[in-house]
């Protein structure tokens, strides 16, 4: 049998923020689905801002621009 590892804390924490820009990408205009593609289409990006610190609603207001 295959032991479960632990999830990295740093994936599931990017995951979270996120889930919580997608929430910012919503309020602006997009379409939850049209949230959730950006995201994975930029992922590049937004993992980026993640590690440079940006809050996930700064993220979304660079993204909408």
């Amino acid at each position: 049998m295959k032991k479960k590892s632990k999830p990295d804390p740093d994936e599931v924490a990017l995951i979270e923020w996120c889930m919580e820009v997608e929430g910012f990408l919503v309020a602006g205009g997009a379409t939850l689905r049209q949230a959730q593609e950006h995201i994975e289409e930029q992922a590049e990006w937004f993992t980026d801002q993640f590690y440079n610190g940006l809050t996930p609603e700064e993220a979304a207001a660079e993204a909408l621009n």
